[in-house]
Order: C-alpha cells, then sequence, then structure tokens
C-alpha cells in the first residue's frame, strides 16, 4: 500500500514536510500522517472494485481519530464500528450511517438502540443471543433492525494467534455449520430483517488463499439460504489485508480483487470490505527522540521518549517495526541497539537488535505506525497521550493535542476531609 515517506538530502519527509520541521513545532512524541497516503489507499480499493456493486467500509478500531476519518466520509467510505463511541466518531466526522456496519460480540441494548435511531446499514451479529436481544430492542423502538449474520468458516488465516479470528477455537462468529438453522430462527423474528452474510478470518493476511477458502465457504451458505426463501442482499467478507512492514510479500488490492471478483461473476449481492491496517498503517509514523544511549557488556541500548503505553505493538504482538533517524549522520558509528522506552516495564521496547547511527538528542521515527498505534495507547505510568498530527500537501494540522497533567486526573477526587 501507498506510503509518502521519502529522503531529501538524507532527511526524511512525509508529502512536502520536514519531519524534522514536525518534531521542532509539535515536540515528541507525536503520530503524523499523511492524508494523501489515506487517500491514495482508500482509492486502490475503489479502482479495484471497478464497477462491482461494493461498500467499502473502513474498520476505525484501526485508527479512529476524527480528521482520519473525516478524510475517508469524504471519499464515500463506509465505516466498520465495533462500538457507539466509534460511532458517534463517525458521525461526527461527516460519515453517512447508512454505511455503516456495526460488528463486535457484546453488543449491548443501549448501544443497538443509538444504532438503530442512527440508521446504520447493518448489525453484524455474533450469537443467538445477540440476536435475541437486538429482536426485543427493535420491538421496543417499533423498528425492524437490518442484520448480516457473522459466520466463523473456520479457514486459518496463518497469521498471529492474537489476531487470526476465523478459526473454531476463536471467539468470533457462528459456526458455519450451524448458521443455516441460525438463519431460520432469525427469518421468524418479527423485527429482525436479514440482508446479508459475513465473516472476518483475521488482520495482516499476506496471501489470498485464505480469503478464497472463505469466500467459497460464504457463497455455499448463501445459496443454500436462498433455497430456504431467505435470501441476502450482501456478502461481507471483513478486512485483513496485510502490510509491509519489514520484508513481507504482500498482496496488492488489485491482485485480491483479480481473484475474488470472478467468484462473484453472474450475482447479484453486493460486496462489503471492512479494510482497515491496509488504508492507513503506512499513512503513518511516530516521532520519538532519544533521550539516553546506555551500554553494558552485553547491549547497546538507546533510550527514547516514546514507550509502550504511546505503541504498544512491538510488546503486544512481538511486531517488527521499521526504526530510521529522521537524519543521516555518514560521520557517525553504526551500533545495534535495543530501542527502548522509559515505562517501568522490561518488555517496554519498540525495537531490538536495530543498526543505527545516532547520538542523544536525534529524533527517530517508527514506521508503519498508522493503525493500531494511537488508538491502543494509554496513560500506563501517568504518561500523558501524544499528539497527532496530519501532513496535507504543504499543511500541517494538529488534530489530536497533547493531553496534559490536568487531562490526566479529570474526572478523579479527593477522598472529603476527615
Amino acid at each position: 500500500m501507498h506510503s509518502t515517506i521519502s529522503r531529501n538530502n538524507g532527511d526524511l519527509f512525509m508529502e512536502n514536510i520536514a519531519l524534522n520541521d514536525i518534531a521542532n513545532q509539535f515536540g515528541t512524541p507525536c503520530y503524523v500522517y499523511s492524508k494523501r497516503a489515506i487517500e491514495l489507499n482508500y482509492n486502490a480499493y475503489a479502482a479495484a472494485l471497478g464497477d462491482y456493486p461494493n461498500l467499502i467500509c473502513y474498520a476505525v478500531k484501526s485508527n479512529s481519530n476524527i480528521a482520519v476519518l473525516q478524510t475517508l466520509a469524504a471519499l464515500g467510505a463506509g465505516f466498520d464500528i465495533v462500538s457507539i463511541g466509534e460511532l458517534e466518531r463517525v458521525l461526527m466526522a461527516g460519515g453517512d450511517p447508512k454505511k455503516v456496519v456495526f460488528s463486535g460480540l457484546a453488543k449491548t441494548a443501549d448501544e443497538m438502540s443509538r444504532a438503530l435511531e442512527a440508521g446504520i446499514h447493518c448489525f453484524n451479529v455474533e450469537s443467538e443471543s445477540e440476536l435475541v436481544l437486538l429482536n426485543a430492542t427493535a420491538a421496543r423502538l417499533s423498528i425492524n433492525a437490518p442484520v448480516s449474520i457473522r459466520v466463523n468458516p473456520d479457514v486459518d488465516a496463518k497469521t498471529h494467534p492474537y489476531i487470526s479470528t476465523g478459526l473454531k477455537e476463536d471467539k468470533f462468529g457462528i459456526d458455519i455449520d450451524l448458521a443455516l438453522g441460525v438463519y431460520e430462527r432469525a427469518a421468524q423474528m418479527d423485527n429482525i430483517d436479514l440482508i446479508g452474510v459475513d465473516c472476518h478470518i483475521g488482520s495482516q493476511l499476506t496471501e489470498v488463499k485464505p480469503f478464497i477458502d472463505a469466500m467459497v465457504r460464504l457463497l455455499i451458505l448463501v445459496d443454500q439460504l436462498a433455497e430456504e426463501d431467505i435470501p441476502l442482499a450482501h456478502i461481507d467478507i471483513g478486512g485483513g489485508l496485510g502490510v509491509r512492514y519489514q520484508d513481507e510479500q504482500t498482496l496488492s488490492v488489485g491482485d485480491y480483487m483479480t481473484e475474488l471478483l470472478p467468484l462473484l461473476a453472474q450475482r447479484d449481492e453486493t460486496l462489503i470490505l471492512e479494510p482497515g491496517r491496509s488504508i492507513t498503517a503506512n499513512a503513518g509514523i511516530l516521532l520519538t527522540h532519544v533521550q539516553y544511549l546506555k551500554s553494558n557488556d552485553h547491549k547497546n541500548f538507546a533510550i527514547v521518549n516514546a514507550a509502550m503505553n504511546d505503541m504498544l505493538r512491538p510488546s503486544l504482538y512481538q511486531a517488527w517495526m521499521d526504526i530510521q533517524s529522521i537524519s543521516t549522520h555518514p560521520d557517525q558509528q553504526e551500533k545495534i541497539y535495543d530501542v527502548v522506552g522509559p515505562v517501568c516495564e522490561s518488555g517496554d521496547f519498540l525495537g531490538k537488535d536495530r543498526p543505527l547511527s545516532i547520538s542523544e538528542g536525534d529524533c527517530l521515527c517508527l514506521f508503519s505506525a498508522g493503525s493500531y498505534g494511537f488508538v491502543m495507547s494509554s496513560n500506563y505510568n501517568s504518561r500523558p497521550r501524544v499528539a497527532e498530527i496530519m501532513v496535507d500537501g504543504e499543511q500541517v494540522h494538529l488534530i489530536r493535542q497533547r493531553e496534559t497533567l490536568k487531562d490526566l486526573v479529570r474526572g478523579e477526587q479527593l477522598l472529603p476531609a476527615s
């Protein structure tokens, strides 16, 4: 997928802006996103789908900043949400509720009511209990709930176990072998409108075969339902297309659709996709300064001012993310460093065994940070969350202010004096 990072005379630029200028203006740590890269990555899906009826629903969980959502809404994107908080963000950003699909396996009655009132496209239902509650909630509002049932096709995505979602032992969806009966029971519910089928087999997939296997199994189910007089209007294949973090041989959107769309030839169902990482991951970076350099007999450490509370992926998933100095220094000696943060955990690192030519005070760039970066950040160790920046050509916009100490304790109260 597209990135807009390049070097000019040894200095890293995003679009037309030097990252050094951003670091000086806004301080570090901070997340920086390229508006152009987000647009290019979304448009790659639109172009690859061509004239086939489709709805591209960006997975809000991957990056939920309202300026990012605004950028996508302006392109006509739909949105895949997993909470009412995400729905409210989409609406604030100008997203069309009629293009929203509501995923997630623990929806509450209050969340259902708000989504029904907003008029979303459909609920991706993950259990029979959820179906019963949704039917009752819709009845109280005297409306019908549009439903797509999420089935689990038992397809191995061959990815990290924490982001695998399509095996029988995973918590998501309904076993595809049981789905026909669930659809038949749902069809008898007075306030449920069955409009689709949904699946999501995992994240960071780098080959097309798991997607094809899942689609083949979905189509068999859709045809079985049609024979039972339960026609469906859409098929949602989910997201999960991988991106290049290191040296992965990734699948392009065009290649993906070249393999997938022939399976849908001569069919009438709309195809829904839920891309997230593939749109924003390589559109974003994290900037951080080297606070100290430290060595012992075994290791060299670059101690930076970003930490696992700012970027959790390396600690949580053992994810590899490229780290480079934003300015080259040919006269500095290259050493192998562990890039670590100030949080009091041995698991607080951004990268291990990285060749870097750096000095104290240098600014480093952590690449591919636009997805599952800020959204997974926390205030652990009472650290304020960082700023977010959007680059748009030659313009730079602050799209989230850096938190203050006052923000950290907002809502907390001291006990009354005794």
